[in-house]
């Protein structure tokens, strides 16, 4: 398992950054590796993100100096969607499904985590979030008709889109992660627009349904002082706190988005009209 370490950044520094040095801050370039669980730890609210692609074995969670513990779960709560072909999650022995965009919710103290693929050839894609957990809640399978959907946006602004939200109050306990699916229509391509900040938590957005030619241009950075990075399927983005969240691509694509921070509360923004951005 690898884990690379991404430290906080002020607003005043990010102003000052080169495309490159947005890139190593922010942007995970590569998701998933074959047979390798390759995560990033953020100092921003101590999340993880990242991915488990199961090839020829099964990918075991595993602790390590970043974490301090005992084992992976031990002091965090994870929330995992299936963006790949079918695969299962075996959870101290016991044994979950996890079809094309299946989501699962596991809490802490949840000590063996090992994902695989039910095909070589036609492999899972586990995308992974974790945060920090004070309690342990019950483990929770959320298939994609579970979530609860939100519908949004309009044709004429090119933001017809359905919100799917798997680890999120509606649908199962969580200490403070929250996780969801957003699909967009075809002939839309803007995502979170208006845009917002909060203040209370932050969120890391991963992209994907898109060919190689395709890329989201990805909006980051205080209202006034926006940035910008291109980002290619199978990629995420570290959005801290301070920083809008918003996208818009050559094509209709789906982004997953996981939150955490002091705040569960989904409504919880200070929106940004499109008049102040800069």
């Amino acid at each position: 398992m690898k884990l690379d370490v991404r430290y906080s950044n002020h607003p005043n520094d990010v102003k000052h950054y080169t495309t490159d040095t947005l890139r190593e801050h922010f942007l995970i370039e590569q998701v998933f590796v074959g047979d390798e669980i390759n995560l990033v730890y953020s100092h921003n609210d101590r999340i993880i993100a990242g991915g488990a692609l199961p090839l020829t074995k099964g990918l075991t969670l595993e602790s390590g100096k970043e974490l301090a513990s005992n084992y992976f779960l031990e002091l965090r709560e994870l929330g995992a969607i299936n963006v790949g072909g079918p695969g299962y999650v075996m959870l101290d022995g016991v044994k979950y499904e996890m079809n094309y965009q299946d989501g699962i919710y596991v809490g802490r103290g949840t000590k063996d985590v090992t994902f695989y693929s039910v095909d070589p050839s036609n492999p899972a894609k586990f995308y992974i979030n974790s945060s920090p957990a004070h309690k342990t809640y019950p483990t929770v399978h959320i298939p994609l008709e579970k979530a609860n959907k939100v519908h949004l946006g309009d044709a004429a602004n090119l933001n017809v889109r359905t919100i799917n939200q798997y680890v999120h109050p509606a649908v199962c306990e969580s200490c403070q992660l929250v996780m969801g699916m957003t699909i967009l229509a075809p002939g839309s391509v803007w995502n979170t627009m208006p845009c917002h900040t909060h203040a209370r938590r932050m969120e890391v957005y991963f992209y994907f349904n898109m060919d190689q030619d395709n890329f989201v241009v990805h909006l980051m950075g205080e209202p006034t002082e926006t940035r910008h990075l291109i980002v290619r399927n199978e990629q995420a983005v570290i959005s801290p706190s301070f920083s809008i969240h918003s996208g818009v691509a050559t094509t209709n694509y789906i982004f997953i988005w996981g939150m955490c921070g002091e705040n569960q509360t989904f409504t919880d923004m200070d929106h940004v009209a499109n008049k102040d951005l800069k």
